[in-house]
């Protein structure tokens, strides 16, 4: 199956066989979809309605959808790194309001506007060397 796919140009993955949640941020993305109001529970009726159902959800979800885990902005302004400047621009809305009604805050932090640093699903661990073992 592996010379199969390496054949077609398929890079195979590494994931455990019957685990499901091996890849959060592919999980996570699947249930974007099929939870998505368009997403087809009847199946596709061809290939090619499957691969433009397929850019349609990339379109939106890279360049309309809000992100929670990027606190509320679009992968691709993200991406382009505009998040900085929507979330400093939201954070001054916020203070300001705050300021003209701080009773209705109550002192809390009413949302984060720091840019969200970048994730990886299987970071490069440091080595440790031994000058860091003696510190411990």
């Amino acid at each position: 199956m592996r010379m199969k796919a390496y054949e077609l140009g398929v890079v195979t993955s590494y994931s455990r066989p019957r685990v499901s949640n091996d890849n959060p941020f592919a999980e996570s993305l699947f249930k974007t979809c099929k939870y998505r109001p368009n997403w087809p529970t009847e199946g596709f009726s061809s290939l090619d309605s499957a691969r433009q159902w397929v850019l349609r959800f990339t379109h939106w979800y890279n360049m309309e959808h809000k992100h929670s885990q990027l606190r509320f902005v679009t992968p691709n302004k993200r991406h382009m790194g505009e998040d900085k400047v929507i979330l400093a621009k939201r954070k001054q809305t916020i203070d300001s309001a705050k300021a003209l009604n701080p009773a209705r805050w109550g002192g809390r932090e009413v949302r984060v506007c720091t840019p969200v640093p970048p994730t990886t699903l299987n970071p490069v661990k440091e080595p440790k060397s031994i000058d860091k073992m003696r510190v411990a």
